[in-house]
């Protein structure tokens, strides 16, 4: 069972997939995984699943597709949604926010050291392309950073407002409170994250449920990228691994 929101990329996403295995073996749904538990229902998988990957980054392909308006390297309209066909974009979300929000929503999504001065200056603000957005942003930063500190704080207003676009957390959250609900007696689940608050909430519920009793192990140590990794995928360096099994035996409210 395969899901993601995404209608552009899910298409490809299934292509490929196909390549590799049997019609029947692949099942493949639009929609957020913060609706898994209703899909397994759906296709007869009441009891769960033998194994679940969750991988939260966002693709390659929607980084570097300048209509998407994800990355302010390539200009493009200032989008940002992971399904363009709900909910506002980055352009309307940013209109409307307040400078006392937007600069909540920095320092959640971001841990931006600047959000006060940066959210003075475009909150309310009207961008059509990430071009204009990413030139406002620059305007306000001191004189003294260099082109990679700029860039640096550019990227990380651009995160902050694709997480509040797409409610990231929001979805992570309820797929979360779900998942020992999703897994048979024994699975396993495994979740790749790129952001410190995704890994925080990933981090905190296998440790609860650790102690609690609803997982049986989960791992010691955060996994890593390793050198030839992050050499082969630069994008790949800010993932983390984090891995937990359910117990065999456990009564789940």
């Amino acid at each position: 069972l395969a899901l993601d929101q995404d209608p552009i990329e899910i298409i490809r996403t299934e292509e490929r997939l196909r390549t590799n295995c049997k019609p029947e073996a692949l099942i493949v749904k639009r929609m957020n995984f913060a609706g898994l538990r209703g899909a397994l229902d759906e296709i007869g998988w009441s009891e769960g699943a033998d194994v679940i990957l969750a991988d939260l980054g966002c693709s390659s392909m929607q980084f570097d597709n300048p209509a998407r308006g994800f990355s302010f390297k390539h200009d493009g309209p200032l989008d940002m949604r992971m399904n363009p066909q709900r909910g506002l974009s980055a352009r309307e979300l940013l209109r409307k926010l307040s400078a006392t929000k937007l600069q909540s929503i920095l320092e959640e999504n971001a841990d931006e050291s600047r959000s006060s001065l940066i959210a003075e200056a475009i909150a309310g603000t009207d961008h059509a392309t990430t071009r204009s957005l990413s030139t406002a942003i620059r305007a306000v930063l001191p004189y003294r950073l260099n082109d990679d500190e700029r860039d640096s704080a550019v990227r990380r207003v651009f995160q902050a407002l694709r997480i509040a676009v797409n409610e990231e957390f929001t979805a992570l959250e309820s797929f979360l409170r779900q998942l020992p609900h999703c897994l048979k007696p024994g699975g396993r689940v495994a979740i790749l994250t790129f952001h410190s608050g995704e890994d925080r909430r990933v981090k905190h519920l296998f440790r609860d449920g650790l102690r609690t009793g609803i997982f049986s192990a989960v791992n010691d140590e955060v996994i890593r990228p390793t050198f030839q990794e992050n050499r082969d995928n630069p994008r790949a360096s800010p993932a983390k691994l984090r891995w937990a099994r359910k117990s065999l035996k456990v009564d789940l409210p």
